[in-house]
């Protein structure tokens, strides 16, 4: 009885003909929806598929180009603070340079004006013992005139 149900009239599987009816249909509808839906998909995610690529390939020349930049900005500033070192150590060289001249002419000034200054008190403290002497003669002139003509 099961068979009568399966393949019988009317039943599930008819062998009349709708089934090559029903087949001629589904071919001709995946031909429909093959040309009217499936192509036109297919080329919009092929485009993007295409897009993303080089949307992808440009994103990694452009990474490649920003490290490059990177690395020669990094070799830029290390030059940069190279020069900027040197530039301050020669400031500072130059800076002890001038503080040495000015405290080697200092010391010199100085010096100068105690020579000049013990020269001029040497100076003043002979004419003080000249004057003195020839004071000292003159009194002692003085004192023997006075005592030999107390006499």
């Amino acid at each position: 009885m099961t068979s009568l149900l399966l393949f019988g009239a009317g039943g599930l599987f008819d062998f009349d003909a709708t089934l090559p009816l029903m087949a001629v249909q589904v071919v001709i509808l995946t031909f429909i929806l093959n040309a009217l839906f499936f192509k036109p998909v297919g080329r919009v995610v092929e485009e993007r598929e295409d897009y993303v690529n080089t949307s992808r390939a440009e994103a990694k020349k452009k990474i490649a180009e920003v490290e490059k930049l990177e690395s020669d900005l990094k070799n830029q500033l290390k030059e940069a603070r190279i020069a900027a070192q040197k530039v301050i150590l020669d400031a500072e060289e130059d800076s002890d340079n001038l503080y040495k001249e000015a405290l080697a002419l200092a010391t010199s000034e100085a010096n100068s004006s105690r020579e000049d200054a013990r020269r001029e008190i040497d100076s003043q403290r002979d004419k003080a013992l000249n004057q003195l002497k020839s004071e000292a003669d003159n009194l002692g002139d003085l004192i023997v005139e006075r005592l030999l003509a107390q006499k």
